[in-house]
């Protein structure tokens, strides 16, 4: 039936969205409990929060799992191309099929009650998992973590990548707020690996596990990671591991690495599931290199890269990695939400770009239009100037720069949308 798919429940879906965001678990523990409370009969959870660097961390830990000769559910967002990338069940995207009965199954059980979209996607993922079988659940939080719909349930371990300034109209103004919603993830007596965090954040962690009796793993003290010769070395209580890079690019994802690899050796991995963790991990859209597609065969000869970060660390990681890049002249084609700290996000890439084409991003209500991203960009001391689109903006690079570098960033909306484009 042409109505009956996975994309026309997730329609009829947004139109439940209450008339004013309150994060509240409230509409999550309703629906659960309609639903059989799925949260309660999951795989081990793995419930993953931070700023930057969740997702990434998730696909090394799933790497890591899977060389185990286990399988994981894995739950992320936002999806890049299509929702069925939010749910992995045993490791595998969810069917079509499968997708579409579970959703129409929550769809009925929340009976027409105001839900957010993402509340009863979780729900409808969280019973999903109930009902396959997996040694492991990883859950990344989609907003903040206290009061975010999958902290519903108590997993086997927390990890909290680094925090920094994000969603402030929702987390709070200051590091050491946003620091305590994240930290929201911790339960009692359960541990927490917890990443390289600025003071401010990291007291509110700490604080917030000694009253929960939550024993912490915390970069710095239980466990190290650094390089040395182009390889990776991890040490905690349990002994040294010297590993190749992670196979996800930049300096950062060293951090990310080492958080993925203080959680696997505290499930009891080995040192070939932590050399897997770091070879075998796959993550869309964080410094990706395009290779091929119509967008790469549009320009051959430009060095075509796709990043989804939209934050000001996500600024500071780009302009890290572009850093250590062979030179080469470098252009940014540059889509933000309306809602991001443009100006903190460009100014560290500044001395590494020669121009940047802002787009509109296509189909997304809360884009920044392309002149505003132009404007932020001129005014941090970027040349700028302005495209309707991904595609005419890198027809006008080639023709100008054909060997030029390019990254196609500012948004996982756009970079989504790039992904779909370049099929």
């Amino acid at each position: 039936m042409a109505d009956h798919t996975s994309d026309a429940i997730l329609q009829r879906m947004m139109a439940l969205h209450p008339k004013v965001i309150d994060l509240t678990l409230d509409r999550m523990w309703r629906l659960l409990a309609a639903l059989g409370n799925p949260q309660d009969q999951l795989p081990p959870v793995i419930h993953i929060a931070g700023t930057n660097g969740k997702g990434s961390t998730l696909a090394m830990i799933r790497a890591g799992i899977e060389a185990m000769g286990k399988t994981a559910h894995a739950y992320t967002s936002p999806h890049l191309a299509r929702f069925h990338e939010r749910i992995r069940l045993a490791g595998e995207l969810i069917s079509e099929d499968a997708l579409t009965e579970i959703l129409d199954e929550c769809y009925a059980k929340n009976g027409g009650t105001d839900i957010t979209y993402f509340e009863i996607t979780t729900c409808a993922a969280l019973l999903a998992f109930a009902r396959t079988p997996a040694d492991y659940t990883l859950l990344e939080v989609g907003l903040g973590g206290r009061l975010d719909a999958t902290n519903v349930m108590t997993p086997k371990v927390s990890v909290i990548t680094p925090v920094s300034i994000d969603h402030e109209q929702f987390l709070g103004n200051t590091l050491a707020k946003i620091a305590g919603e994240k930290a929201g993830i911790i339960k009692r007596g359960v541990p927490c690996v917890v990443g390289p965090q600025k003071d401010d954040a990291l007291e509110v962690i700490e604080a917030t596990a000694m009253r929960l009796g939550a024993p912490l793993l915390a970069y710095g003290q239980h466990w190290h990671v650094s390089t040395e010769r182009g390889r990776l070395i991890f040490q905690d209580d349990t002994g040294l591991l010297d590993l190749p890079m992670p196979a996800l690019l930049g300096a950062h994802q060293v951090i990310n690495a080492g958080a993925a690899l203080a959680t696997l050796r505290h499930l009891g991995a080995d040192e070939a599931a932590c050399e897997a963790a770091m070879c075998e991990a796959h993550w869309p859209a964080r410094m990706q290199r395009l290779k091929t597609g119509p967008l790469v065969e549009a320009a051959p000869e430009i060095e075509l890269w796709l990043d989804g970060g939209h934050n000001a660390a996500a600024g500071e990681a780009i302009a890290a990695l572009l850093a250590t890049l062979p030179e080469r002249e470098t252009h940014l084609i540059c889509g933000m939400l309306n809602t991001k700290d443009i100006a903190g996000y460009l100014s560290p890439m500044k001395p590494h770009v020669a121009r940047l084409t802002a787009v509109s991003i296509p189909g997304e209500a809360n884009t920044l239009p392309a002149e505003a991203t132009a404007l932020a960009a001129t005014q941090v001391g970027m040349p700028a100037e302005i495209s309707e689109d991904v595609a005419s903006a890198l027809s006008k690079i080639a023709a100008q720069s054909p060997r030029a570098r390019v990254l196609i960033c500012g948004s996982l909306y756009l970079a989504g949308a790039v992904l779909r484009e370049n099929g």
